[in-house]
C-alpha cells in the first residue's frame, strides 16, 4: 500500500482538506482512486494523507438491503432540500420507476459549475431494476438532467407527453456523445406497464402545456404525484374540466401522496393564468408605442397567448433569446399552436415596422448578464436598440437572490427613457402568476385524493415542514407523514399499514456538471475557487540547489491578494521566511524530499500571510531544483 502526501504547491495538484471535524471520503486523481482522511486545519494548511485503495470503492455496491417482499420503497433523490433538480425513485420488488430528472443552476456556493443534477449512485448500482423514467412536464428542474442521468442508469425508456418529449429531445441534442433518447409518448388518460408495475397518468394545470400527474399501482393502493400543478379556478371555484380530470380520485384508494410544496407559504388560491392573459391583452391593446415583453421562456402557455393576441391586432412578434426561440419552435412542432405566416419576424427586422405594429418577446426578466433584455439595457445588443418611449413589461416575479440583478436591469432601462411595467406596478392589469398551487390549491388536492400516507416534496426543509403541518391540520395522523431529505429511504411496510424512514440513506451529495466533467461535488475544487474569488492567490517560486540552499531571491506573484509595489516590507519579510523555512527543512536531508519541503513552505507562508493581512490567499509554492 502506497502512502502519499499532496499539498497546494502546484496548480494541478489535488487537495483534500477541509475545516471542521475529522472525516473520511474518496477522491479520484489521474485515473486512480484515493481513500483520504480530512483533518481540522489551521488557517490555510493544505495537506492531506492518502492511501491508494486496493479496489475502486466508487464502484462498490452500497450496503443497503433491497426492499423485502411486500415493501413499497420511496427515495427522493433531489428536490426535497431545495427548489430544483427534482427526482424520486419508487422501488417495489424487482422494479424501479424513476420520476423526473431535473437540474439546478449553479449558485454562489458552487462557483464555476455549469449546473447540478441529483446523485444517481443508488440507481446506478441497481440499473438492472430500472424499468422507466417518467417525466411530469418539460421544465428544466424536471428534465434538465435527463441526458446525463439516463446515460448513468442504463438508458431506460422515457415516458412523457408530446411537448415534454420534444423539449427533452432538444435538450438531448446538446449531448451528441450520449446515446439517443428512447422516448415513448403517452397521454393523460393512458396506462402503461413497467415491469410488474402499472402506471397511469392524469392531466394537470401548469405554465407549460402537456403537464401530467402520475399514479403508480401497488398491492395496497396507489401512489399519486401531480408533479408541478395549480388549479384551473376562478375565485376558488374549480373549472368543470379540472373537476372532471380529478374525479378519478373520488373513489380511488390512495396509499401515498407526494406533492409540490413550492408555494406552501402563500395563502389563498394561486392566481389563475387567465387573469395574466387578460392583463397582457389589455396592455397590448392600449399601449401606443413599441412594446418589449420579458418573460420566463418556460411559461410557454403565456408566450403563445401573447403571440395570438398580437396576431389578432395585426402586430408582428420578434423573438430574442435562445430559450425563447427554442420553446416556441417546439410548441409549433408539437402542434400546440400555429402562428400565421409572417407573424414571427427576426429581431433585426424590427425597425422595418411602425412602433405600434411590433412586439418583442425577450429573455432576461431576471437581469441575467447575457440575456437579450440585459444586453439591450446596457447597449451591448448587436441587433436591437431601445428607443425613448418604448414600454418594457417584466412579466415575471423576482426569483429570490436576483433582486440586485433585476434592479441593475431596471436602472439600465430607465436611463434610456423607457417605461417599465412590473408585476408590482401594473395596477389592475395582472402580468404574472405562479405556476404552483398556493395553500388552498394544496388543501383541495389533499381532500380530493384523501391519501393514507403523505410525503411533501419540491421545496426547502422549512417548506416541507409547513406542508406536513397543513396535512395534519386536515386530519392526517402525524405518524403517517414523513418529511424527507435528499437520499432518504422511506418504506411502507406491514402490508401497507405503516410508513417508516430507514436509518441508512442513499448517496445524496450533489453531482456537478463542470465543463466536460460530471461527478460528485469536489469540495476542494469548489473551496479553492471560493478562496481565489475572496482573497486571491500568492505564488512562491524558489530555486534550490542539491544542498538545499537558495540560488537566488524567490520570485513572488500576487493576484487578487495584495498589490506588490505597495507592500515591499511584507514581501521582504516573506522572502526571509521562505529562505529560513527551506534551508532549515533541508538541513541534513539527503536526498531532499521536495514534496515535503513544498508542504512545509505552503503551511508556513499561509500562516504568516494570515497573521499579517487577515487574508487567506491560495498559496502555491513552486520549487525548482537546479
Amino acid at each position: 500500500m502506497i502512502k502519499k502526501t499532496e499539498t497546494s504547491h502546484a496548480p494541478h495538484t489535488s487537495h483534500a482538506s477541509h475545516a471542521g471535524k475529522k472525516s473520511a471520503g474518496k477522491q479520484q486523481t489521474r485515473g486512480r482512486t484515493y481513500q483520504y482522511t480530512k483533518f481540522s486545519r489551521k488557517p490555510q494548511t493544505r495537506t492531506y494523507h492518502a492511501e491508494i485503495a486496493p479496489k475502486n470503492p466508487v464502484g462498490a455496491k452500497l450496503k443497503i438491503a433491497p426492499p423485502e417482499e411486500g415493501v413499497v420503497r420511496i427515495i427522493p433523490l433531489g428536490g426535497v432540500e431545495e427548489i430544483g433538480k427534482n427526482m424520486t425513485a419508487i422501488e417495489i420488488g424487482d422494479d424501479i420507476v424513476v420520476i423526473d430528472a431535473g437540474m439546478q443552476f449553479a449558485t454562489d456556493s458552487t462557483p464555476g459549475i455549469d449546473y447540478i443534477i441529483p446523485n444517481t449512485t443508488y440507481l446506478e448500482e441497481r440499473k438492472e431494476k430500472i424499468r422507466a423514467l417518467i417525466v411530469t412536464h418539460g421544465h428544466l428542474d424536471h428534465i434538465g438532467g435527463v441526458p446525463i442521468v439516463l446515460s448513468r442508469i442504463g438508458n431506460p425508456p422515457v415516458y412523457s407527453r408530446n411537448l415534454s418529449v420534444l423539449l427533452m429531445k432538444k435538450r438531448q441534442a446538446e449531448f451528441p456523445h450520449l446515446p439517443p433518447l428512447n422516448a415513448q409518448i403517452v397521454e393523460r388518460d393512458e396506462t402503461i406497464t413497467c415491469g410488474k408495475l402499472k402506471v397511469k397518468f392524469f392531466g394537470v394545470t401548469h405554465t407549460v402545456p402537456d403537464s401530467m400527474g402520475i399514479i403508480i399501482e401497488t398491492p395496497y393502493g396507489n401512489i399519486v404525484t401531480p408533479g408541478d400543478y395549480k388549479l384551473d379556478q376562478i375565485d376558488g371555484i374549480v373549472s368543470k374540466e379540472e373537476e372532471k380530470e380529478y374525479a378519478i380520485f373520488d373513489k380511488m384508494n390512495v396509499l401515498l401522496l407526494l406533492t409540490d410544496s413550492t408555494n406552501i407559504e402563500n395563502e389563498g388560491f394561486a392566481m389563475p393564468e387567465i387573469r395574466v392573459h387578460q392583463g397582457l391583452d389589455r396592455l397590448i391593446k392600449d399601449t401606443s408605442g413599441r412594446m418589449i415583453i420579458a418573460a420566463f421562456a418556460s411559461h410557454i402557455t403565456r408566450l403563445i397567448r401573447i403571440v395570438e393576441t398580437a396576431e389578432s391586432l395585426g402586430k408582428k412578434v420578434a423573438l430574442d433569446g435562445r430559450s425563447m426561440k427554442t420553446n416556441l419552435e417546439v410548441a409549433i412542432e408539437a402542434g400546440i399552436f400555429t402562428p400565421k405566416k409572417g407573424t414571427l419576424i427576426p429581431i433585426e427586422d424590427v425597425e422595418k415596422y411602425p412602433p405600434n405594429k411590433v412586439i418583442i418577446l425577450m429573455t432576461g426578466a431576471q437581469g441575467e448578464e447575457f440575456a437579450a433584455l440585459n444586453r439591450a439595457a446596457n447597449k451591448s445588443h448587436k441587433k436591437f436598440t431601445l428607443h425613448k418611449g418604448d414600454t418594457i413589461i417584466l412579466s415575471a416575479s423576482i426569483v429570490p437572490g436576483n433582486e440586485l440583478s433585476v434592479q441593475r436591469l431596471k436602472d439600465g432601462l430607465a436611463r434610456q427613457g423607457v417605461k417599465i411595467v412590473t408585476f408590482r406596478t401594473s395596477g389592475e392589469d395582472t402580468i404574472h402568476a405562479t405556476g404552483h398551487g398556493n395553500q388552498e390549491d394544496i388543501k383541495w388536492l389533499h381532500r380530493k385524493t384523501h391519501p393514507k400516507f403523505f410525503i411533501p416534496i419540491h421545496g426547502h426543509h422549512s417548506m416541507l415542514q409547513t406542508h406536513k403541518n397543513l396535512a395534519i391540520s386536515l386530519g392526517m395522523p402525524e405518524e403517517n407523514v414523513i418529511v424527507p431529505d435528499n437520499g432518504s429511504i422511506i418504506d411502507i411496510i406491514e402490508n401497507g399499514t405503516k410508513i417508516v424512514a430507514r436509518k441508512d440513506k442513499a448517496p445524496s451529495g450533489a453531482m456537478v456538471v463542470d465543463g466536460f466533467s460530471v461527478g460528485d461535488e469536489q469540495e476542494v475544487v469548489i473551496r479553492d475557487r471560493k478562496m481565489l474569488a475572496q482573497d486571491g492567490m500568492f505564488v512562491v517560486i524558489a530555486t534550490v540547489d542539491s544542498t538545499g540552499k537558495l540560488k537566488k531571491s524567490p520570485d513572488l506573484i500576487s493576484r487578487g491578494f495584495v498589490y506588490l509595489k505597495e507592500n515591499q516590507e511584507l514581501l521582504h519579510q516573506t522572502r526571509i521566511i521562505i529562505k529560513k523555512t527551506i534551508e532549515d527543512s533541508t538541513a541534513g536531508m539527503n536526498p531532499i524530499n521536495f514534496d515535503y519541503i513544498k508542504g512545509v513552505l505552503g503551511d508556513t507562508i499561509s500562516k504568516f500571510l494570515y497573521q499579517k493581512t487577515a487574508k487567506r490567499p491560495l498559496v502555491i509554492p513552486v520549487i525548482l531544483n537546479v
